[in-house]
């Protein structure tokens, strides 16, 4: 028997090459090409939907990429069956993909929006679009051979060479030009009508003399009826996302944009006193809410600026609140301000809601802003602050832990002028202490000297800061010329660095750095138990 295949296979690959098969197998490679891309843009866009609603990117990443990999096994042996009827089968499975690859983040955002049973329905997901996936080229290697059998080895490397490089388009297409042009749900619904129009163009065409009229129908009927799903979809997918947001929030939504970085939202609620809170939320997370935000921005700011402060650097903080306090001191004589999202800033400065809170802070002639990632934009910087705002969101993702390490404090303590203080906002030593003293471990072991505080936030509970400098443990206490503050006084900052013993610093612990994240594991665990 293995004489007959060896002396098979030779003939397969000396057999003369039909010219008019070579259109038909660019066809199937073509077809081939164009799964591969839709198949990886399906991925990508349940990563990316991940990372923007649960935030922890690595831990989403890990969850689809590993799901949908053994889910593609499990379809390639499925497949084995279905190769006797590979054209219908093929067709089949390239509607059933579009049509659930198309919906796909429409329905997980609809699952987390209002069923809270997001990461079931990500599983669930991530295995049918893999096992989908999976029985593709399988199917499509039985439709190259068919059209002319060739060498084993040669067929496998023009099938995943197209498979391949249709991967490497798919994942480039999808954050520079799927996302910016369509969105995350329009853009998923695009790929399906693509991923639709590929797989039931190839099998309509070149194998069309191979079907059954009746097959013929069916098939034409089920791709109209896939398409006006999918069109259907993309119609009112911005209606949907209008509905969905507004029932993840307690409060009308005013104002909404995803931008290439994250989600931003603003709420306002009108009170019978008719008093007004507006909210900000960036990927969920509430940043301030207008009814006590003075009370987080004050004892941030003020300590800080005792001493000198005619340079200061504001790294986050693209709300402009923190950069109202600092402007308040007439002697301030440059701000600058590092925020990774422009929209944000372009929210602070055009957005009448929030400009009415920053006292239009942006307007003012001694603030330079700087559209750039504080970590690299650090590590450019030659500039010498009097005093650094770290004003960033919690490191409960590993995008923001980069920013709670050794290797960025020390950064900032390269930026501090001589004489100079720091601030870092640090979370809340009630809910999250071990995140919280872990913040202050790590600016020790970036040489600074610190003076851990907390206040109250009604709309955070209890929060906490560490005042730094690479000197002497900084005073904690207002400037002489302090501008009159709502809620903080000396009384208030004597007690604000009085923790209780069971809130007090550990007496071990290890500092957050870019290769160990320290601070991610402390803070994943304490808000999820919250």
């Amino acid at each position: 028997m293995s004489t007959t295949t060896e002396a098979t296979g030779a003939d397969d690959a000396a057999a003369p090459r039909s010219p008019r098969g070579r259109p038909k197998r660019l066809a199937v490679l073509v077809a081939a090409f164009v799964c591969a891309a839709c198949g990886l843009v399906y991925e990508l866009a349940l990563v990316a939907l991940g990372s923007y609603l649960i935030g922890d990117t690595v831990g989403q990443a890990s969850i689809v990429l590993s799901l949908m990999v053994f889910a593609m096994g499990v379809g390639a042996l499925a497949a084995k069956p279905l190769q006797r009827w590979a054209d219908v089968s093929f067709a089949a499975i390239e509607l059933a993909l579009a049509l659930l690859g198309g919906l796909s983040v429409l329905l997980l955002y609809a699952a987390f929006a209002w069923l809270s049973l997001y990461m079931p329905a990500l599983i669930v997901m991530s295995l049918v679009l893999g096992v989908l996936i999976g029985a593709e080229i399988p199917l499509l290697m039985v439709l190259l051979q068919r059209i002319r059998r060739q060498d084993a080895g040669s067929a496998v490397a023009d099938m995943f060479a197209a498979d391949y490089v249709g991967g490497l388009i798919g994942g480039l297409a999808f954050p520079f030009l799927l996302l910016p042009l369509f969105g995350q749900i329009q853009g998923a619904l695009v790929v399906g009508m693509l991923n639709a129009a590929a797989g039931l163009g190839l099998v309509l065409t070149v194998f069309r003399r191979d079907l059954s009229r009746r097959v013929r129908l069916l098939l034409t009927a089920a791709s109209l009826l896939v398409g006006g799903v999918l069109v259907g979809a993309y119609a009112y997918a911005d209606d949907f996302e209008v509905t969905a947001r507004q029932a993840l929030f307690a409060d009308p939504v005013v104002h909404a944009e995803r931008t290439p970085y994250q989600e931003v939202v603003l709420t306002e609620e009108a009170s019978l006193s008719g008093n007004r809170d507006t909210r900000l939320y960036l990927n969920g997370d509430l940043q301030f809410s207008s009814v006590d935000e003075y009370r987080y921005h004050e004892a941030m700011v003020h300590p800080a600026m005792n001493g000198p402060r005619r340079s200061v650097l504001v790294l986050g903080g693209g709300d402009g609140l923190a950069l109202r306090e600092v402007l308040r001191y007439p002697d301030v004589e440059e701000v600058v301000l590092v925020e990774l999202d422009p929209a944000v800033v372009r929210l602070a400065r055009e957005n009448p809601r929030v400009r009415d809170l920053n006292d239009d802070a942006f307007a003012d002639p001694r603030v330079r802003t700087v559209a750039a990632d504080a970590f690299s934009w650090l590590r450019e910087n030659r500039q010498r602050f009097d005093v650094v705002l770290v004003d960033m969101p919690d490191a409960d993702s590993t995008a923001t832990a980069k920013l709670y390490s050794t290797e960025f404090y020390g950064l900032v303590r390269h930026a501090l002028a001589d004489g100079g203080r720091a601030v870092v906002q640090a979370g809340s030593p009630y809910f999250a202490p071990d995140a919280y003293w872990c913040v202050e471990v790590t600016l020790r072991a970036a040489g600074l000297r610190t003076t851990p505080y907390q206040v109250s936030v009604p709309s955070f509970g209890e929060w906490g800061f560490h005042l730094a400098s690479a000197g002497d443990p900084p005073a904690l206490r207002l400037p002489a010329d302090a501008p009159p503050l709502r809620s903080l006084d000396a009384p208030t900052l004597r007690a604000a660095a009085n923790f209780p013993p069971d809130r007090d610093r550990p007496a071990e612990m290890e500092p957050s750095t870019l290769m160990h994240p320290t601070i991610l594991e402390h803070a994943r665990v304490e808000w999820q138990n919250y």
